[in-house]
């Protein structure tokens, strides 16, 4: 591989993620330069509440030199807390990143909902570092464009139809537009919420230039990089604190435990394939907000409910001799399980978005390869182990 720069330097903060990861791998080998930066917060709390992945993922540094070794492209590494604004303004100074991919937050809203200590946790992990991030831009590299994940989940369940970030409203003869609602449903979801009000003040106050990604629950291990490599595979959590419900109902359907709807089952989400989430966040990326915008996408492909996805997972894992079964149960959380939901998600489409589809290739595809871990299954993560009350 050429040493000539070519592309961007891109940060990626939060690099060991389940996103963080592949989207180092995607941006590096497109040709970018790549730093990744994560205190392995999520591997730490999932070691302490027994909630650790599917499949054995090596350090970043490890994962790093095996990615290199399989294609000739370089992902650096800094390992240390990006809450801690010594070591943000440092990586700053010293990369001087052109783009800057944050991930780095606590992720889990079961997490954030189960007890003082870890709420207090999410809320200053995840507005310390967002809030660490803005200055270092702002001091260090005020040209650089951030790339935030932010989350449907900020929205709630409203009864109309979710725009794109924002709405025009007409009160008493006026109009303006304003930040679309928002309602979450947990404290990790509000910690989003807040995220978006802090970048949007700093966009107003000095200009910063943002994309906010309004991401639905994502699923997949599957991504060319990934491919390459057993060892290069995301973090595939199935537990109850960090496990999505795609991968949750998955993993009960090998291993022989009904499918847990909470509730009625009509909760609606908009998903997302892991490849699309590569694709969103470089096409964000490599068409740039403008400076002085906060730039917001719903991001998502298309939207199901808890029973159509545990019919989709029944109909896939029944063909593939799983006998699955499906049994609803108390609501560990508190939302709406009958609701209307209708976002709007035309903006990435408009970038050149080219969506994957949840169909049974892809659902079939990710049943094997549980299959070739099901050893490894621990069915006592997978029930509900927090409630909201």
């Amino acid at each position: 591989m050429s040493e000539e720069k070519t592309g961007m330097r891109v940060l990626i903060l939060g690099g060991d993620g389940y996103l963080g990861w592949p989207t180092a791998m995607d941006f590096a080998k497109a040709g970018h330069e790549v730093l990744v930066a994560d205190n392995y917060l999520r591997r730490i709390i999932a070691e302490a509440t027994d909630s650790e992945p599917l499949i054995e993922t090596p350090t970043l540094t490890e994962r790093a030199a095996i990615f290199e070794a399989e294609t000739g492209y370089r992902i650096a590494v800094k390992i240390g807390d990006l809450a801690q604004p010594e070591f943000m303004f440092h990586i700053f100074q010293d990369f001087e990143p052109e783009a800057v991919v944050h991930y780095a937050e606590q992720p889990s809203a079961p997490y954030s909902m189960k007890g003082f200590s870890e709420a207090r946790e999410t809320f200053k992990n995840n507005l310390d570092v967002t809030f660490n991030c803005i200055w270092a831009v702002k001091e260090h590299a005020p040209q650089a464009h951030i790339i935030k994940l932010g989350t449907m989940g900020e929205y709630g369940t409203p009864n109309i139809d979710i725009e794109e970030g924002w709405i025009e409203i007409e009160h008493k003869g006026r109009k303006d537009t304003f930040l679309f609602p928002r309602a979450a449903g947990s404290l990790y979801h509000t910690t989003k919420v807040l995220d978006t009000d802090l970048l949007w003040f700093y966009v107003r106050a000095h200009g910063l230039r943002v994309t906010d990604l309004m991401q639905g629950p994502v699923y997949g291990i599957s991504t060319d990089e990934a491919d390459l490599n057993p060892r290069l595979c995301p973090n595939f959590h199935y537990d109850d604190i960090f496990g999505t419900v795609v991968n949750r109902f998955l993993v009960q359907a090998v291993a022989g435990i009904p499918l847990t709807v909470y509730g009625k089952g009509g909760q609606t989400r908009g998903y997302l394939n892991l490849r699309d989430t590569l694709q969103c966040v470089r096409l964000a990326a490599e068409k740039p907000a403008a400076e002085g915008q906060l730039r917001v996408f719903n991001q998502l492909t298309e939207t199901f409910s808890v029973n159509e996805l545990a019919d989709r997972v029944k109909t896939v894992g029944d063909q593939m001799g799983l006998n699955v079964k499906i049994e609803s149960i108390l609501n560990p959380r508190k939302e709406r399980e009958e609701h209307y939901y209708n976002p709007s998600h035309s903006g990435l489409l408009e970038l050149g978005l080219q969506p994957h589809y949840m169909n049974e290739a892809v659902l079939g595809a990710m049943l094997e390869r549980i299959i070739e871990n099901r050893d490894r299954i621990v069915g006592s993560r997978i029930m509900p182990r927090v409630r909201w009350s």
